[in-house]
């Protein structure tokens, strides 16, 4: 199974590509999608609904995996998030993809351990498991560790599925 993991922001939006191989995870690409802070909110959304879609048919994944969003004091800055978020689901839905979500400790727990893990342990993390030569970026570290929680997800009720069908 193929993933693309996205972690949206207006000003970047990370994005990784990772797949199942056997017993592990093979790294495809990963990479993000920068927008100009300067630009307006409908600008920095259609550059971000272009970039995910242009990753989609040139990388060809099966489903996307997309953070949820968390709210903490910063109302305006949540629901700007949530924007980005929102283009770049629509633009995975628009291209067929099954989209699922997770939150950053249910992403963290996956690849770390711990779901308050800090962005440098997910950035080493995500490095080790898909046998990186260098930190990826912290934006697209986070997409491709949300790639990575689904792909245990899937692996781990494949598992259970296999069990109940072999009693």
């Amino acid at each position: 199974m193929r993933v693309l993991g996205i972690d949206p922001g207006t000003v970047i939006t990370g994005w990784g590509v990772v797949e199942s191989k056997g017993s592990g995870f093979r790294h495809v690409a990963h990479g993000s999608i920068r927008t100009s802070a300067e630009a307006s909110l409908p600008d920095r959304l259609g550059c971000i609904f272009s970039g995910v879609s242009a990753v989609i048919r040139e990388h060809q994944p099966e489903v996307a995996s997309v953070e949820e969003i968390f709210v903490s004091i910063n109302v305006q800055s949540a629901l700007k998030l949530g924007h980005a978020r929102g283009t770049a689901i629509v633009a995975a839905n628009a291209l067929g993809l099954p989209i699922f979500e997770y939150t950053a400790l249910q992403i963290k727990q996956a690849v770390v351990g711990f779901g308050r893990a800090e962005k440098q342990q997910v950035q080493a993390m995500v490095k080790m498991l898909l046998s990186l030569s260098a930190l990826p970026q912290q934006d697209a570290a986070d997409a491709l560790a949300g790639a990575l929680c689904h792909l245990q997800r899937a692996s781990g009720v494949a598992a259970l599925l296999a069990r109940q069908e072999a009693r």
